[in-house]
């Protein structure tokens, strides 16, 4: 079969579209059919060699996969010819991927494999982090920095699925209007500036809950427009200005939070987990909300899309899909 195999960690350079063993159906898992397969920024650092996660080539990359299943254990549940979704570790990025029946999840009804792709990861991270880790409640006030990437189009559709007033940060240019389209109720640009625009916005308030997932210097401002009480959601650093860091006194001083959203750690220690996860988001697929088109890209032309990624050229999700 054929996949996109990392054959070094030299980024997008490093990837090559070429012939793979099929996988193994072990004990506990599931082949799937792959129909899309999610790319996300953890993908990108992946194959740089600079994720926490450090592989050695070659590998597969691609940790999702949306597809029908081709085969699955006894007992499991699942027939095949079935929907499914999965988040897993490796091998999305092929024709046909075998993960752990406990990733597994019903499609949702209604959202074909693409947008099935980019209802799993980002989506479930940010239904786990605004719910869970930021105790969203309806009427707060959200900003999302980082709003027109997969992480920020996430976060803005299912906080405003909750019932948030949400501002959206933008600094790609010609972003704006892709960011409204999401129903952001107010777009700023990430200038010099930025966070006294958030005050006045906010009547001189701040907001109770900010969506980081770029890091770098914009972290100091995203403390300081916090309001009392206000929690800060760290998801990353794609900003690449490095790991901020904090001062603790600012914290007791303003009674604000700063709350790390790890996803993937969170469901490996918690059995169960995923499935609740799955199904907070399914009630709001059937409740109406809908990722936007994804940039869709033939699987053969992973190394093109994941380049495209690099560039910041990507607004929302971008899916390989092996059929095209």
């Amino acid at each position: 079969m054929k996949a996109i195999v990392a054959q070094s960690l030299s980024g997008p350079d490093g990837l090559a579209y070429t012939d793979v063993d099929e996988p193994v159906a072990g004990d506990g898992m599931v082949v799937v059919d792959v129909g899309a397969a999610g790319v996300c920024f953890p993908d990108l650092l992946l194959i740089r060699g600079e994720y926490q996660l450090k592989l050695d080539p070659p590998f597969v990359p691609g940790t999702e996969v949306a597809g029908v299943v081709r085969s699955a254990p006894e007992g499991s549940g699942l027939t095949v010819g079935q929907r499914v979704s999965s988040v897993s570790m490796l091998g999305g990025w092929a024709e046909r991927v075998a993960v752990p029946v406990t990733s597994v999840v019903p499609t949702p009804a209604g959202v074909d494999d693409a947008a099935a792709v980019a209802l799993l990861g980002n989506y479930y991270t940010m239904y786990f982090g605004l719910e869970r880790r930021g105790g969203l409640r309806s009427g707060e006030t959200v900003l999302v920095l980082g709003s027109a990437g997969g992480v920020g189009t996430a976060a803005i559709q299912i906080a405003k699925a909750m019932g948030a007033h949400v501002i959206a940060m933008v600094h790609r240019e010609g972003a704006e209007d892709f960011v409204r389209s999401l129903g952001a109720d107010v777009v700023l640009p990430l200038s010099d500036g930025w966070a006294q625009a958030v005050r006045d916005h906010t009547d001189g308030r701040g907001v109770d809950l900010v969506v980081d997932p770029i890091g770098g210097p914009a972290f100091d401002d995203a403390i300081r427009v916090l309001a009392t009480e206000g929690r800060l959601l760290v998801l990353g650093f794609a900003s690449g200005g490095g790991i901020p860091t904090v001062k603790v006194n600012r914290l007791l001083l303003r009674n604000v939070s700063v709350v790390g959203v790890g996803l993937g750690e969170f469901i490996n220690r918690t059995p169960g987990s995923q499935a609740e996860i799955a199904a907070g988001v399914a009630k709001l697929v059937e409740e109406g909300l809908r990722p936007p088109p994804p940039v869709r890209y033939p699987l053969s032309d992973g190394r093109a899309a994941l380049q495209l990624l690099a560039d910041g050229g990507v607004k929302g999700k971008l899916v390989l899909e092996p059929g095209r």
